[in-house]
């Protein structure tokens, strides 16, 4: 389903895709692309060139899980319930703009608001900002959206100038209350700034910024012992319910924060010590779990419990002892990689190196080594040769930067802040580069999709074999 819904969207753009892939996922929807039989009846007309990189999540969870950066839409989009039916956008709690009177955040009488503002043009520029700007600056930019569009309503808005609070905002909103004209017009607008007003006030946002440095410590601790020194670190902040704060771990967090450890430290010396401090671990999770007064359902969902009478101790033992084989699976998920074979940095500060960074370095480093780690999937008898060629004679082998067009696809998903850090990169690297981005295959749009790839050339003219090769500066990439 996923190839066929590649192959209508390549189809729509006239796109003669060139497919690489890294990881086990991403070669077989790579494979089962090259040798589905539309595609190849397409590849034989489309005049459009471009490199399709599938890129598995797996191989780098996290960049899923960890708090990196200090961008608001990711935080949006991490704390903020998910609209029903949707995976990128989520639900924006419109009561405040109502007359209803009420303190319970599950009603659900007013239908809620979203992010996706296609006819909204302020919205959209500020949805930019929110992408691509740090916190600060983003929070900044919503009160000076906010002020303009009250402004142009003629509302008696007192412009204040300073720190930006949720409180400051939301006195902002209530200026469009009672105006049914003004709600209409800025309908858009409204539902992000009411987001960005709700994310600074969940408590989860509070817990950002401990998350981070903690990760942070982490990585310092992993550079400087083994693995069971960090679990020994953990293991005093696995708390049960009745012993927690607001500030301290629930289960879920822990479950984010082992993810996060074992996918940066990569394959782990297995042994003893080991051993003994998983089981310690093991213990304290199981009993947070069972002390639980109702799970929560990701924890319904791991322990297929799903209220807290059907839970025992054994269930929970079962459930964590599953949690810790997947554990020591993603830790062992990149041993077959050469280039790519960790995240984690040790030299000069401990830190943590997305697996997108690395392939994107790999791609625009101006040296075009051949690819180690990005494996070219032929789709042909005409790449096969080349590719077996390039073992005995000096054959270009394919290389993901030899067409005016990159498409990243990650294979489960990209977060925001990967978006921006590639946006970023690529600046640096190759300036005047375009980077687009579809968060999903649902917000791309045909047309906006062509004009963004069918941008001409400095020339004016078609693309030709020749531009190709001398238009490098030109390319554009799609994340």
């Amino acid at each position: 389903a996923l190839v066929g819904d590649l192959d209508s969207l390549f189809t729509a753009l006239g796109l003669r895709e060139e497919s690489f892939a890294v990881g086990a996922l991403s070669r077989v929807v790579a494979a089962e692309l090259a040798s589905y039989a539309p595609a190849k009846n397409r590849r034989r007309t489309a005049t459009n060139k471009a490199s399709v990189i599938f890129v598995d999540r797996t191989l780098d969870l996290a960049g899923a899980v960890g708090h990196h950066g200090d961008n608001l839409a990711e935080k949006i989009l991490s704390v903020l319930p998910k609209l029903p039916g949707h995976k990128t956008d989520v639900m924006v709690n419109m009561v405040e703009l109502t007359a209803l009177q009420t303190t319970d955040e599950t009603c659900s009488i007013i239908a809620p608001g979203c992010l996706a503002q296609p006819n909204d043009p302020a919205a959209k520029a500020l949805w930019e900002s929110f992408m691509n700007l740090k916190q600060k600056e983003a929070v900044m930019e919503a009160r000076r959206h906010l002020v303009e569009a009250a402004s142009r309503e003629n509302l008696p808005i007192k412009m204040s100038m300073g720190r930006v609070t949720p409180e400051q905002l939301s006195s902002y909103i209530q200026l469009f209350k009672n105006n049914l004209k003004a709600l209409e017009n800025h309908c858009g607008l409204l539902q992000l700034v009411l987001a960005t007003v709700q994310t600074l006030k969940h408590p989860q946002t509070s817990k950002w910024d401990n998350f981070l440095a903690f990760e942070r410590l982490l990585l310092q601790t992993i550079g400087e012992s083994e693995m069971p020194s960090v679990l020994n670190q953990l293991l005093p902040m696995i708390k049960s319910y009745n012993k927690r704060t607001k500030d301290d771990y629930a289960c879920e967090d822990f479950l984010v924060l082992l993810v996060y450890i074992y996918s940066v430290v990569g394959e782990i010396k297995c042994g003893k010590e080991l051993d003994t401090a998983e089981e310690e671990v093991k213990k304290a999770l199981v009993k947070a779990i069972c002390d639980e007064p109702e799970p929560s359902p990701l924890l319904q969902k791991i322990t297929g419990c799903d209220s807290s009478l059907n839970l025992t101790s054994e269930k929970a033992t079962v459930a964590v002892d599953g949690i810790f084989r997947c554990l020591r699976d993603i830790a062992r998920v990149r041993m077959h990689m050469k280039q790519f074979h960790s995240g984690y940095c040790q030299s000069p500060n401990a830190s943590y190196k997305p697996l997108l960074k690395q392939v994107v370095e790999e791609i625009c480093n101006p040296d075009r080594p051949d690819p180690v780690d990005i494996e070219h999937i032929s789709s042909g008898l005409t790449d096969l040769l080349k590719t077996g060629f390039s073992m005995f004679m000096k054959v270009n082998r394919p290389h993901p930067g030899d067409h005016p067009l990159l498409i990243i696809f990650m294979v489960g998903g990209v977060s925001v802040n990967e978006v921006k850090m590639v946006k970023d990169l690529v600046a640096t690297r190759k300036p005047g580069t375009q980077v687009k981005t579809a968060l999903s295959m649902q917000f791309l749009s045909k047309q906006k999709l062509r004009k963004f790839i069918s941008v001409p050339y400095s020339t004016g003219t078609k693309p030709t074999e020749s531009h190709s090769q001398m238009g490098r500066n030109d390319v554009r990439i799609l994340l």
